[in-house]
């Protein structure tokens, strides 16, 4: 798996470079007008594809100490599923992010398009081809008060918080004044999904 994402990594980087020199023939004079050029850089801001720099928060979340206990009185003993990140914690975070206002996302190292999926094999995250292990980071680009007052109502991140104080889950929200998201440099094309040509 490590060997697979070494490869990922390294196909990642190889598809950025031709992306940049793809994106750099394209910007030659092609006749387009300026308002095709505007629209244009629109849609590759809100692709996910361009660096994205401006305020925002980093969460950081992590599994329990192996040896954690229950700090709270009358609180069961933890099982070994109370005391590590699942895919739902994850997913919940992005979730409340984007409802916060999120222009722009970063899981690890790795910025989400439209085509990502925050998924969890065991206490491993696979994202995007690459394998990750805790703690995870999350960033975001964003108005801060606002993706706060967003992770505090969502329901999901409130069940989180319960174990955070019950058994030590790592719950941690920086906040930036100047944060650069890369751009996505992986493959654009579905692999799984495909568009179906509608019946005559």
């Amino acid at each position: 798996i490590k060997e697979r994402s070494q490869d990922n990594a390294e196909l990642e980087q190889s598809t950025a470079a031709v992306r940049g020199r793809v994106d750099t023939l394209a910007e030659r004079d092609d006749g387009s007008t300026k308002a095709e050029d505007a629209k244009l850089a629109a849609l590759r801001a809100a692709s996910g594809t361009e660096e994205l720099t401006g305020k925002g928060l980093t969460v950081t979340l992590n599994d329990a100490p192996p040896n954690a206990t229950a700090r709270i009185p009358n609180v069961p003993e933890p099982q070994p599923n109370d005391l590590v990140i699942h895919q739902q914690d994850l997913q919940a975070v992005v979730n409340a992010l984007w409802r916060g206002g999120a222009q722009g996302i970063q899981v690890m190292d790795q910025r989400l398009i439209s085509t990502s999926a925050v998924r969890c094999v065991g206490n491993t995250l696979i994202l995007q081809g690459r394998v990750y292990s805790p703690p995870y980071k999350i960033s975001a680009v964003g108005d801060p008060g606002t993706m706060k007052k967003a992770l505090a109502a969502s329901p999901a991140l409130q069940n989180y918080q319960l174990y955070v104080n019950a058994y030590g889950l790592g719950w941690k929200v920086d906040e930036h004044k100047a944060l650069t998201l890369p751009g996505y440099s992986g493959t654009v094309d579905l692999h799984y999904a495909k568009p179906v040509a509608p019946t005559p």
